[in-house]
């Protein structure tokens, strides 16, 4: 089923993208896909001496699941944007929410669009990544 812009109005949220508790493979996972070996991420000793406590994840793994979010909702070919910020740090064992919210309705370039405005939170509800996107929708 298709996403219509005569059916999403203002303040409406997509559906939402709950993901599983993040992990060392997770992280493991991650690090062999992304080709980010950074040991902050997978080496304990390496991340206590950065002063934290635990390795932690790729801010860059939390902005794939924004992705994901945005392609469970539209196909890719309707992205025309896609941008956010880091504004925490994604610890192992906490589970990441992502949701959004039409922002906007407007047409640009003959095509019917709509602004979202992004997030991507941990159980806690504390943001761990914001941003927005635009999509068409027939």
């Amino acid at each position: 089923m298709t996403t219509q812009f005569s059916d999403v109005q203002i303040g409406d949220q997509i559906p939402p993208l709950k993901l599983q508790p993040v992990n060392r493979t997770t992280l493991a996972l991650y690090c062999g896909a992304s080709g980010d070996h950074n040991p902050i991420h997978i080496d304990i000793d390496f991340a206590r001496k950065a002063r934290q406590p635990d390795v932690f994840a790729h801010g860059m793994l939390s902005a794939a699941y924004l992705g994901r979010l945005l392609t469970n909702w539209v196909p890719q070919a309707q992205l025309r944007s896609f941008s956010m910020r880091f504004t925490g740090i994604t610890q192992l064992g906490h589970i990441p929410t992502c949701t959004g919210q039409v922002v906007e309705k407007f047409e640009e370039q003959g095509e019917k669009r709509v602004r979202l405005q992004i997030r991507c939170a941990n159980q806690y509800g504390e943001e761990k990544l914001a941003g927005e996107a635009v999509v068409a929708l027939a």
